[in-house]
């Protein structure tokens, strides 16, 4: 099995990236958090998980081990397939997922595209036993609770998916908790 790779970036796009190791690039399928921030000529370390199927072999990198091992752990549950795990860690920090599991907030999870209300379910009841609390799941929570509200009420507004992620990435890191400040906040990204 391979589990980790450590390159050159080579290619970005949509789907993943292409790692070069010694002349040969490998195609990584990764989180949107983490396809975000490389570009291409740096080097990157993931930790990788291999899939292997009939007709194909999938890489899937992570930037942390414990990434890692919540995709593999998700791979577990009826109906969760690499492709879904990945929307799943793309969309919820390692700690959120966790804590959303440890709160039994299946409803968390179920926001994420493509998880209707059974599999949440599914995936809160397969993890809760295989997950451990971990430092500031709580904080890791509420932020992720209150992000999905202010993404609720930004596309409530008639701004698009991604025009509503970019102007929550654009809060400042001391922004305050309250909805509606960083409601206040994001808008005035889009008065720029």
């Amino acid at each position: 099995m391979i589990a980790s790779l450590s390159g050159r970036v080579a290619q970005i796009d949509e789907s993943g990236l292409v790692l070069e190791l010694s002349g040969v690039g490998y195609r990584v399928s990764v989180p949107t958090p983490l396809l975000e921030e490389a570009q291409v000529g740096q080097t990157l370390f993931v930790h990788t998980h291999l899939v292997v199927r009939e007709n194909e072999l999938s890489l899937y990198g992570f930037a942390t081990l414990e990434a890692r091992q919540l995709f593999s752990l998700l791979l577990g549950v009826d109906r969760v397939g690499p492709r879904l795990a990945l929307a799943l860690l793309s969309r919820l920090a390692p700690a959120a997922l966790r804590a959303a599991v440890l709160a039994g907030d299946s409803a968390m999870i179920a926001k994420v595209p493509g998880v209707g209300a059974k599999t949440a379910q599914k995936i809160v009841l397969h993890l809760a036993d295989k997950v451990q609390p971990g430092e500031g799941d709580t904080a890791a929570w509420e932020r992720q609770t209150s992000d999905s509200d202010l993404l609720a009420a930004l596309t409530g507004l008639g701004y698009s998916v991604v025009e509503a992620q970019t102007a929550l990435q654009s809060l400042p890191e001391d922004a305050p908790d309250d909805l509606e400040e960083r409601l206040k906040l994001a808008l005035r990204y889009f008065g720029r």
